[in-house]
């Protein structure tokens, strides 16, 4: 423990970006450990390490007696008057102790406690950078692959992009670059876990900010996002300058921004929008693709009713009932999606004849938002299954067992035994 083990410390700390006052605090505190072991204690011995010097000094305060009771804090009359003469009885001493005199077995368990709070001290280091990082998009290699996460070498630290973080339809090979966003930063039995994502939508809204430099700048402000990782998002933003296109900024000129997101993504299908104070207008933009005739909307229920002509229904509702959930996840709102003729229906039954035009933007509050689950939200239905019954007009449940076997067996491409099974799986989903 001399000089160049000092020296030899700063450059740990230097490589490991330790701060040499708190390397100077872990080589006092261990060698406060080496005499504890040896003397049992410690409370009479000083420690001073010059980390600039290369130098740790080692003094043990005794006091001077005519016999010797507890030889860790005494020292006899005779033995300190070799070293100084005039002392006396009741004096202090401070006696200079050598370091290598604690012992070989003394000095390597000494070097492992110092290696231990070094990489404690480093882990604290790295949890108070990396949680300042939360949110940022980071580029690394593949270094490891198991089959519930993936190990990553980023900026020669270790990150993990666990199985339900990770676009599950890309693969992964060891050496490949990718792109993720630090989500977490957690202290777990098995150390520092510094978990990254690519499904998160965070990350989306910072390839945004990095493509389009308008947002970026705050002059476009990213309202919501709503997302299926790998397949489907929804973005809706909105200009604080009205001389600014949000829409057109975000796709750029012949769509190479939202064309260079989507490729980083897995070439992830994304539809921006314009986001609007009004629920109504919101939801109607939510729902594109398709176009909507109408939205009728329960603020304080949360839920919304949009109504569509016959032909839009399968886009609105989208391929397993995707396009709708993403809208009701980006406006806030349950969506219910009827057709335009069954609302015309039903508000020719509440006004006793068939209504005339003008009557659509009579209030319905009467109208409630159906409680009838809808077929999309079957996960046992296939997508085949589902767009056949929405082309066929069948949208919930009691249209499905209404309809019955006969009624099902009569829409395009279903026979027997795909109605049979639908029916089955429509009751036994109630």
């Amino acid at each position: 423990m001399k000089a160049d083990i000092v020296e030899a410390l700063s450059q740990i700390a230097k490589e490991k970006n330790i701060e040499r006052e708190l390397l100077g605090e872990i080589l006092e505190s261990t060698i406060l450990s080496i005499i504890k072991k040896k003397y049992g204690k410690a409370d009479n011995f000083d420690i001073f390490v010059s980390m600039d010097k290369g130098e740790i000094e080692i003094y043990q305060n005794k006091v001077i007696v005519e016999e010797v009771m507890d030889e860790v804090e005494e020292i006899e009359l005779e033995r300190a008057k070799l070293i100084e003469p005039d002392l006396e009885v009741g004096d202090e001493f401070i006696e200079i102790i050598d370091p290598m005199s604690f012992g070989r077995r003394l000095i390597v368990s000494a070097k492992q406690n110092l290696n231990q709070k070094l990489k404690d001290a480093e882990k604290e280091i790295l949890h108070a950078e990396y949680s300042k990082r939360i949110g940022e998009i980071v580029i690394g290699d593949v270094r490891q692959i198991s089959r519930h996460e993936i190990y990553l070498n980023i900026d020669r630290t270790e990150m993990i992009l666990p199985k339900s973080e990770q676009i599950h339809s890309e693969r992964y090979r060891r050496g490949d670059n990718v792109r993720a966003i630090i989500k977490s930063v957690e202290k777990t039995s098995r150390g520092l876990e510094i978990i990254v994502s690519r499904a998160d939508p965070q990350i989306l809204i910072r390839l945004f900010e990095l493509e389009v430099p308008e947002i970026y700048d705050g002059i476009i402000e990213v309202k919501n996002v709503a997302r299926e990782a790998g397949e489907r998002a929804k973005i809706a933003v909105l200009s604080n300058d009205k001389r600014i296109d949000a829409l057109g900024a975000c796709v750029g000129m012949k769509g190479i921004r939202i064309q260079s997101i989507s490729k980083e993504l897995n070439n992830e299908k994304i539809d921006v929008i314009n986001w609007h104070p009004d629920p109504g207008i919101f939801i109607s933009r939510s729902l594109s693709p398709a176009k909507v005739f109408k939205v009728i909307v329960d603020p304080n229920k949360r839920k919304a009713i949009a109504v569509l002509s016959d032909d839009q229904i399968s886009l609105a509702i989208g391929r397993g009932g995707q396009n709708r959930r993403l809208a009701s996840r980006l406006s806030g709102f349950e969506i219910e999606i009827i057709k335009e003729s069954e609302y015309k229906r039903i508000l020719a039954d509440q006004m006793g004849g068939a209504p005339e035009e003008e009557d659509y933007d009579e209030p319905v509050r009467r109208l409630q938002v159906s409680n009838d689950g809808g077929l999309d939200k079957i996960s046992a239905l296939t997508s085949a299954q589902l767009r056949k019954l929405l082309e066929g007009g069948l949208e919930s449940v009691a249209q499905v067992r209404q309809a019955g076997l006969e009624g099902l067996m009569s829409l395009p491409g279903v026979g027997e035994k795909t109605a049979q099974k639908i029916l089955e799986i429509v009751n036994e989903s109630s």
